[in-house]
């Protein structure tokens, strides 16, 4: 093999760095899965483009040969915020996404925490139990929890929008908090129950500081799918507690689908949960990866 020759400042000779084709075929590894995840990237985000870009059209436009060459307008920005107010259904699913939120992570706490450090033979069983009621259809329960919210008041509520979305989040909560919970060193509570901590004081100084990242990125994560969750809102509110979801829904109609308005809905209905989810990215990875690297 032969050695390929630089001049340095000084003008001395010095041999060229060669790369060996084990590091060319990383290298080319390496660009082809970029260009693989930037063409995912691309797939998966295009229809929210798309979706933005129409509702700067006219429903004309909008019900037309797709075109990107355009003139943008908000007249279907106006005609849905004259239709229905905006602002109401917003202040909704922000009462129920973070309220259902705090409740789910007040109950899971302490239930993942008595899983992960005092488990049963039951544990387990009951773990799989918590995670297999997310199999079931939730039109399976519809009628029952219809008629048991129409018995005690809570249709068209915030409350119970809430209460069913905890119900709804509960499962996951409780496992990602058990197995960040898992994750840690009991050695750590060991110590603080021989200072005379008690178990409150174990949650509250030593658990729940050290597993802030993964408490923060499963509260996110409840936040986001209580944000985006349709079915129970369409069925269980009418106006006074409707959120986004049913906000956008309300502009489909019998004789069909007005796709510039019900575009500009659904931008305005996302909006707030996409600026929420870049601003907490960092976050969120950091939970979802935590106790990853040892």
């Amino acid at each position: 093999m032969t050695t390929a020759r630089t001049k340095s400042l000084s003008g001395a000779a010095v041999p060229a760095v060669q790369r060996s084709p084990l590091t060319d075929a990383l290298l080319n590894r390496r660009l082809w899965l970029t260009v693989l995840g930037w063409t995912v990237a691309v797939l998966i985000f295009f229809p929210i483009f798309w979706m933005v870009l129409t509702g700067f059209k006219t429903e004309t436009e909008a019900i037309a040969e797709p075109s990107l060459i355009f003139s943008p307008t908000l007249e279907s920005y106006a005609e849905v915020q004259q239709r229905a107010g905006y602002a109401k259904f917003a202040l909704n699913s922000v009462v129920v996404a973070f309220g259902s939120t705090l409740l789910a992570l007040l109950i899971a706490i302490p239930a993942a925490y008595s899983m992960a450090f005092l488990p049963t033979k039951r544990t387990k069983g009951t773990l799989l139990w918590m995670l297999s009621t997310k199999m079931l259809p939730p039109v399976g329960v519809l009628v029952p929890i219809y008629l048991l919210f129409r018995d005690t008041g809570l249709l068209d509520t915030r409350t119970g929008l809430i209460i069913v979305y905890t119900l709804m989040n509960l499962p996951i909560v409780v496992w990602m908090l058990y197995t960040f919970f898992k994750d840690m060193p009991k050695d750590i509570l060991e110590a603080g129950r021989m200072d005379g901590a008690s178990t409150l004081q174990e949650v509250l100084y030593l658990l729940l500081p050290l597993t802030l990242p993964g408490i923060a990125s499963t509260g996110l994560l409840s936040v986001i799918l209580s944000w985006n969750e349709a079915f129970w809102s369409l069925n269980l509110t009418s106006s006074n507690a409707a959120p986004l979801t049913a906000y956008i829904a309300s502009f489909s109609s019998p004789e069909g689908l007005f796709w510039a308005k019900l575009s500009a809905a659904s931008t305005m209905a996302i909006a707030p949960i996409l600026v929420f989810g870049w601003l907490t990215q960092k976050q969120m990875v950091r939970g979802l990866t935590f106790g990853a690297v040892k």
